[in-house]
């Protein structure tokens, strides 16, 4: 009952400004009407018929309006009483004091109206009353002079209420408040959903975002110690890993007032807004204390300062970053804040921003592993109705690389791909070809392909997969497909294998793996086409990383060209033009020597390539199984389960 009451008394209506001026624009409107309307000049006539009635002693009296050119006609008692002005007698809906006017009229010219009226009352023997007058809307004259005073000063009001954040202060208004801090609040009252429970995997990161909440709810139980709370910590990562999500997550547990915003929102076109901005942030945050500060994509301003030298002028970003700076470590800083920052970026950070004291720890929250990759699978599997036989290992299997973000998406995918197809559950197929449209795009069968281009297709596709076939450190294959996928004509899936670190003999295998589809082509048709631009991409990459970053190459030795803290805009060499000679030789020699072992492979096993074609045309789609019936189980795998066995 109570809160029906309220509901009740929630929805009469509030008081508002706008009533009064809506008043007083009907008070006018009501004196121009009553003013000029509150009778009835009369029934339309015309000045023949007037004539007529003057002619006929009718006429009592005619009022000229001498600015409206407007006459007024009153009869005479007797001719009220005549059959053709019996509609002539005027109505009003306010009575009158005064006679009404029967008849009116508009004359022409004036002169000659007197001129006309003055030649036919000479012959009549009772003469009507002609009078003259000017009318004036005094209501309406004053209306009009203080109109544009009302609308200046409505203007006037409205423009202040913008510039104050009042009601229907969007983007653009507000310029009083322009270098106030446009953080969302986020506390007690606020009723943030996610939890440390929602965040799956990111063990490590989540235990020192956790005792960072930790430090605010029982400050005493570290400093009881002498030690110091610490100022920051900076959450580093490749997009979609959960950076974002553990800072909602600390919204949602820390008991404490949380300021999100993003670093883009200290970017204005105005210069001094930024700094203002920031001075701002940390006088709220300061006046909330104990309190957390989120930064989400904090390089948009902790870009390193001068090393941007196409940009021009940046000391508006620079001047945001200084203030930044003295908030977090500077004369007069409060221990009480502490700020949480999110990047993708952290290699183009400031230094003096990464300093102890300022962000005091960088927590990595790096891609999922198998582990983890299956707990973020069963969080976002919760809200779908999945089938009951669904293997979660399976499917954490089958995405190696895979980020948080990525996961979730192939959960929507699969729902979708369940719903399309109209079944009661998502079951692990789903998953499949969700992961296949992710990765792959959508499959267009409708593709107008010639037969031989799809004959050469399914050589490229049968190649990529006799090679990998053969070779020990090449990731197994799942599937290989010659229906057209995204922007590519075929596709092959592989599953491979989560290493840490990576030997030169399985970087070049992955090599030769990749240009087995070019080497197919050789092979077969003794030609080549502009289908291996993605392997040549790929492999071109791998052997230019080999020689010049990883050290990998004996005739470059073991020496590194890259350097992890340099500009991204420089455009120097670390070498001299006869290693770049070397280096684009060594690159050529790697990816040549991997191609002819290729080629050599396949025609060490050209009948079973053409099989293993032939299948793939036949069926469009093969996998794992098909290759064991073709080739047989993997040498080097049979091997090692031998070994196991002895």
């Amino acid at each position: 009952m109570a809160n029906d009451k309220k509901n009740i008394k929630d929805k009469k209506p509030k008081f508002s400004p706008y009533w009064i001026y809506g008043i007083l624009i009907a008070v006018f409107l009501g004196f121009q009407l009553f003013s000029n309307g509150s009778y009835q000049d009369g029934n339309m006539t015309t000045p023949s018929d007037f004539f007529r009635f003057l002619e006929d002693g009718d006429v009592e009296k005619v009022d000229i309006v001498k600015n409206t050119r407007v006459a007024r006609v009153y009869l005479t008692k007797d001719a009220e009483a005549k059959e053709v002005h019996k509609n002539s007698k005027p109505t009003t809906l306010i009575p009158s004091a005064t006679k009404l006017p029967n008849y009116k009229f508009e004359f022409g010219d004036l002169q000659n109206f007197e001129n006309r009226l003055n030649e036919l009352t000479k012959n009549l023997t009772v003469k009507p009353v002609v009078t003259f007058d000017t009318e004036t809307n005094d209501w309406g004259n004053l209306l009009m002079g203080i109109l544009p005073f009302i609308l200046l000063i409505g203007v006037w009001i409205f423009i202040m209420r913008r510039m104050s954040g009042g009601a229907g202060g969007g983007a653009g208004g507000q310029i009083f408040n322009i270098g106030k801090s446009k953080a969302k609040l986020f506390d007690q009252n606020t009723e943030v959903k996610t939890t440390f429970k929602d965040v799956a995997g990111l063990e490590g990161a989540k235990e020192e975002v956790q005792e960072i909440v930790d430090f605010l709810k029982f400050p005493e139980k570290y400093t009881t110690l002498g030690g110091k709370i610490p100022k920051g910590a900076l959450l580093v990562g490749p997009p979609g890993t959960g950076k974002t999500l553990l800072a909602r997550a600390v919204a949602g547990e820390a008991k404490v007032p949380f300021f999100s915003l993003s670093g883009s929102d200290f970017v204005e076109m105005f210069v001094g807004v930024g700094a203002s901005r920031v001075r701002d942030l940390f006088k709220q945050a300061k006046e909330k204390s104990p309190s957390i500060i989120f930064i989400d994509e904090i390089d948009a301003i902790g870009r390193a300062r001068g090393k941007n030298a196409m940009s021009g002028s940046n000391d508006e970003r620079e001047n945001t970053l200084n203030q930044l700076l003295t908030e977090m470590d500077g004369f007069g800083t409060n221990t009480n804040v502490i700020v949480i920052a999110a990047t993708n970026r952290a290699d183009i950070l400031d230094k003096a921003l990464m300093r102890a004291g300022r962000f005091d720890r960088q927590i990595f929250v790096d891609l999922p592993d198998i582990r983890e990759r299956k707990e973020i699978f069963e969080v976002h599997l919760r809200p779908l109705k999945k089938a009951k036989d669904l293997d979660t290992d399976f499917l954490s299997k089958q995405t190696p690389g895979f980020s948080g973000a990525d996961i979730a998406n192939v959960c929507n995918e699969a729902a979708l791909i369940a719903a399309r197809n109209g079944k009661k559950a998502v079951d692990k197929q789903d998953f499949l070809d969700a992961v296949d449209r992710i990765i792959g795009g959508l499959e267009k069968k409708n593709k107008i392909i010639t037969p031989s281009e799809k004959k050469a297709v399914a050589y490229h596709e049968a190649g990529h997969a006799t090679v990998s076939w053969m070779l020990e450190h090449a990731a197994p294959l799942v599937k290989v497909t010659i229906v057209p996928r995204g922007r590519s004509l075929g596709a092959a899936w592989y599953l491979p294998e989560e290493r840490l670190i990576v030997r030169p003999e399985q970087m070049l295998d992955e090599m030769c793996a990749a240009l087995g589809g070019r080497a197919a082509e050789k092979v077969i048709f003794d030609k080549i086409s502009t289908g291996a631009l993605s392997d040549l991409e790929k492999v071109t990459k791998q052997a230019r990383a080999m020689v010049t970053i990883y050290g990998l190459s004996d005739k470059i030795g073991n020496l590194t060209y890259y350097d992890s803290g340099q500009s991204e805009y420089g455009f120097t060499k670390p070498y001299s033009e006869q290693t770049a000679e070397l280096i684009d030789k060594e690159i050529s020699d790697i990816i040549e020597k991997q191609y002819q072992r290729a080629i050599k492979l396949l025609e060490d096993n050209k009948d079973k390539l053409t099989e293993l074609a032939e299948v793939l045309l036949e069926k469009e789609v093969i996998f794992k199984d098909n290759l064991e019936k073709i080739f047989g189980e993997r040498a080097f795998e049979k091997e090692a389960r031998e070994n196991l066995d002895k």
